[in-house]
């Protein structure tokens, strides 16, 4: 329990800290988000990193990302189980680890501020992003599996900084690809904290305060709430955090897209003008800052902190997946933009757009504070009077899921770094940013999580590009074992 005097001094530090938040976000975008778009409008490089790449991964693997989501849901449904595999937890358990880190208030939060900034527009190049982002997502995956590798104590180490560090050596360039994984290890350290961890409890603290206003004035007791609910289960590692998603994602997900639905329901006449307008401001935006360049870029920056396909982090998750064959992981994989960014991002931006609460006057100053959960919460009120608190109570379940896997993804590449031993350092410094972030403001933590976030997909796609010839190979072997029949044969071998 603080004292007075100590709160005083710490929410004291708070506009240092935001401000520092601020500094540091004007030199990272000068970078990262420099226009490479000639002529009118702007396109960040990061952001055109990730629509050439993810569209060209799905070209050149045949659209797999609709040619294999049949298969996929029978091995999620554990058809092709065999003693061969191996890893730390089911695909399934994997998948709902990894879709915790994405399915979250990057769905609820940040979909509201990009139809709020780009328009009902956005909401169709976040679904065209998605799309794309499933062939990005299966192209890592199935690497991280082709990589990974099980430590003496039993734990396995996957990711991007194994392909990038493996891969890169494979292709004569040792040095280089040790440097990326470096890189690559030191940015998803710092998202975990950022986009993983801060920006969550900063929207999760939004939407709460609106029911709570106990939490405006001591924003700090909610920091602690969290951070102890997350050491809970974050210092058992993996297993423990793939067990609570487990339990946890389903759940959430029915409950939020229940309510969705209804709403959806209740304002059914409206949804083929809403349908409309989308597709028409994707095209043609009115009054909307850049233009339709404008609209793409807000869609994809929302799909890619939403889905993180592309991005390389939930390769960690799914690399201690227990499977046979790489690539089978990787078909698992495609279900999870799909599911964060097609289904539940899509049923998110009709609800804000069907309750007009993206574009009222009244509701500018959330939109100015990026509070993207507060406002969706103000549209689900303007339908269900009671669903705020219920919507508030998700907020931060979905918070939570986020924070107990980013936190593992975050904790991988720290030990990559500097070793197991400190692996527990890092989980407790996770805990502090918690109650830190509950101090600093919403449009600086936005900011910041963009860009670390966005920044790891310069070394992953790297990877990506130069391995793509083992993933397409791994792809055709596999393709030919199910047309013959000898996956059928081995199961339950």
């Amino acid at each position: 329990m603080l004292l007075p005097a100590q709160l005083a001094y710490a929410e004291g530090e708070a506009a240092g800290v935001d401000a520092f938040f601020g500094t540091l976000n004007g030199y990272l975008a000068s970078v990262l988000f420099y226009d490479v778009m000639p002529g009118e409008g702007a396109i960040p490089f990061i952001v055109a990193w990730l629509i050439i790449g993810a569209v060209y991964l799905t070209i050149r693997f045949g659209f797999v990302n609709l040619r294999m989501m049949g298969h996929a849901l029978q091995i999620l449904r554990g058809k092709y189980r065999s003693s061969d595999d191996q890893g730390e937890v089911s695909p399934f358990q994997a998948l709902t680890t990894a879709l915790s880190a994405t399915v979250g208030l990057g769905n609820i939060a940040g979909v509201a501020i990009a139809v709020s900034i780009g328009g009902p527009g956005a909401t169709f190049w976040m679904i065209v992003a998605g799309f794309f982002g499933m062939t990005a997502k299966f192209t890592e995956v199935t690497l991280a599996q082709m990589y990974r590798e099980f430590r003496p104590d039993g734990h396995v180490m996957g990711g991007a900084m194994q392909y990038l560090s493996k891969g890169f050596a494979e292709k004569g360039m040792p040095g280089i690809g040790k440097k990326l994984a470096v890189l690559f290890a030191i940015l998803c350290v710092a998202a975990s904290l950022g986009g993983g961890n801060a920006f969550q409890v900063s929207q999760a603290l939004g939407a709460v305060q609106n029911e709570l206003t106990f939490f405006k004035e001591y924003p700090w007791v909610f920091g602690v709430f969290m951070a102890t609910a997350v050491g809970i289960v974050i210092i058992g590692g993996i297993k423990r955090i793939a067990h609570a998603a487990e339990a946890l994602v389903p759940t959430m997900v029915f409950i939020y897209l229940t309510a969705c639905l209804w709403i959806i329901l209740t304002h059914i006449t409206d949804v083929p003008a809403a349908i409309s307008l989308i597709v028409t401001e994707a095209f043609a935006p009115t009054a909307v800052a850049g233009g339709m360049i404008g609209v793409i870029v807000q869609g994809f920056k929302r799909a890619a902190f939403s889905s993180e396909a592309g991005i390389g982090s939930a390769a960690i998750a799914h690399s201690a997946a227990s499977v046979k064959y790489p690539v089978r992981q990787g078909f698992v994989a495609l279900y999870e933009p799909f599911i964060d960014t097609v289904v539940i991002c899509t049923m998110t931006a009709l609800v804000i757009i069907l309750t007009g609460v993206y574009n009222a006057p009244e509701h500018a100053a959330l939109v100015e504070a990026s509070k993207g959960a507060a406002l969706t919460a103000v549209a689900f009120g303007s339908v269900i009077s009671w669903f705020p608190v219920i919507l508030s109570i998700s907020v931060v379940l979905f918070a939570y899921s986020t924070m107990i896997s980013w936190s593992y993804y975050g904790e991988r590449c720290w030990t990559y770094v500097f070793g197991e031993r400190f692996s527990m350092l890092y989980r407790l410094m996770f805990l502090m940013f918690i109650v830190l972030a509950s101090l600093v403001s919403a449009g600086n933590i936005l900011d910041f999580s963009d860009l670390l976030l966005l920044a790891m997909a310069f070394p992953n796609f790297l990877a990506l590009y130069l391995l793509q010839g083992k993933v397409g190979d791994a792809l055709k072997d596999y393709r030919i074992r199910l047309r013959n029949g000898q996956l059928d044969r081995e199961v339950g071998r």
